[in-house]
């Protein structure tokens, strides 16, 4: 698919040092040219057959935002810090041997882990070795383990936060059923625990139920609840909306940065650098102002070719990236859903027209989708409760910039 190929060739761009320019064709014989600038924005470039009026190929430059960049450079050692954790709590002992590690997170990153540990003695304890019948092992610290207890008590917490998502999810999708081996690939993102198939699923037996079909076991919704299939942006639209005493409307334009005020309307966070002209902002005040079915309505009663079912497409992929804990997603985990939630063939494209909605980045080991209005500057606005129980662990490595603002 066109997503998976195009996002392989910017990831390729960018690792290639002294190339600065990149030619990509897809699987229709479209031809694409993706350039990156010393600023680090990129240009990517639909390349057209000359016609007999020898028109000019149509440009446009798709804008870094460098906060979110940051995210997931700030990510990298919390992450290495939790997983480090999970392994360790996961040992019978609650500690587990460093000659054990290898085994657990291969050779190569063995040695990254193991730097986390003599970096962060707050968090890991390393006891035995020299002097002592027990060989070097690595555990949590007295403070480390002390956040660890409050564990059982945030998984209460997340269980209907979780429960609620799973429905959203099922809701969303055309046969109200999702392959659990589809659920499992965005168990993280989620927040699900690790044996979420057999501590909250059978819990539920009145929501949920497993399914095999044609070989596949899939996760079914068994009741619709009506309450539920109202998204994110709904939610806050009717928060943010402010009855006029006076019983007087007043005539909304659509402001410079995108934004509108309307029952249909997305939040617009466009990249710095980028200056819309007039015609954009008409048009854009158009698409904000049409109305568009609800993401939890069947998408095979849409013709995708309507405007109206193509702007249902843009408010499926918002709900989908409002349910993850973090607001963001790995793309080849959106496109994932690609006959669940009926999203289009060209889902880069798609993401790439609405860069006042969402970002994507090429940092880290794989791309990945933000939906922009969750954050200000590199930090998530809302935190579940998961988030801010991990966020005490990485706490305790001296990082402040972690907790909720």
């Amino acid at each position: 698919m066109i997503s998976d190929r195009l996002f392989r060739a910017l990831e390729m761009l960018t690792r290639l040092r002294f190339c600065r320019s990149l030619k990509f064709c897809n699987s229709n014989e479209e031809n694409y040219l993706i350039k990156v600038q010393s600023s680090g924005s990129i240009w990517i470039q639909q390349m057209r057959l000359k016609s007999s009026l020898g028109q000019r190929p149509m440009k446009k430059i798709y804008h870094r935002v460098h906060q979110l960049d940051r995210v997931m450079d700030l990510q990298k050692k919390p992450a290495l810090i939790l997983q480090l954790i999970s392994i360790i709590q996961s040992q019978k002992h609650q500690s587990l041997l460093l000659r054990d590690l290898e085994k657990q997170v291969g050779f190569v990153q063995k040695w990254n882990f193991m730097a986390v540990i003599e970096k962060y003695p707050t968090i890991f304890y390393v006891g035995g070795g020299t002097g002592s019948r027990t060989p070097p092992f690595v555990t949590l610290s007295e403070k480390a383990e002390k956040i660890a207890n409050e564990e059982s008590e945030v998984r209460l917490l997340m269980e209907p936060i979780l429960v609620k998502n799973l429905r959203k999810l099922l809701m969303m999708s055309v046969d109200c059923m999702v392959t659990l081996e589809k659920i499992v690939f965005i168990r993280a993102e989620l927040g699900l625990p690790q044996n979420f198939k057999e501590s909250l699923i059978p819990k539920f037996p009145e929501y949920f139920s497993v399914k095999n079909v044609n070989g596949s076991d899939y996760l079914c919704l068994e009741n619709w609840d009506s309450s539920l299939a109202v998204t994110a942006r709904e939610e806050k639209i009717s928060l943010e909306q402010v009855a006029d005493e006076s019983g007087t409307r007043k005539k909304v334009r659509i402001s410079k940065d995108g934004n509108f005020s309307g029952p249909f309307a997305f939040k617009m966070n466009f990249p710095v650098g980028f200056r819309p002209n007039m015609s954009y902002l008409e048009q854009l005040e158009r698409w904000q102002k049409m109305e568009f079915p609800s993401p939890y309505l069947n998408a095979r009663r849409f013709d995708i070719a309507d405007p109206k079912s193509r702007k249902r497409v843009v408010a499926v992929l918002h709900e989908l990236l409002s349910l993850s804990m973090e607001k963001r997603m790995i793309s080849a985990k959106l496109d994932a859903f690609h006959s669940e939630l009926m999203l289009p063939s060209k889902l880069l494209l798609c993401l790439i027209k609405h860069h006042g909605m969402f970002y994507l980045t090429n940092k880290g080991s794989r791309s990945t989708v933000f939906l922009k209005e969750a954050y200000d500057g590199f930090n998530l606005i809302e935190k579940c409760p998961l988030l801010m129980f991990n966020d005490k662990f990485v706490a305790l490595s001296g990082r402040s910039n972690v907790m909720p603002l």
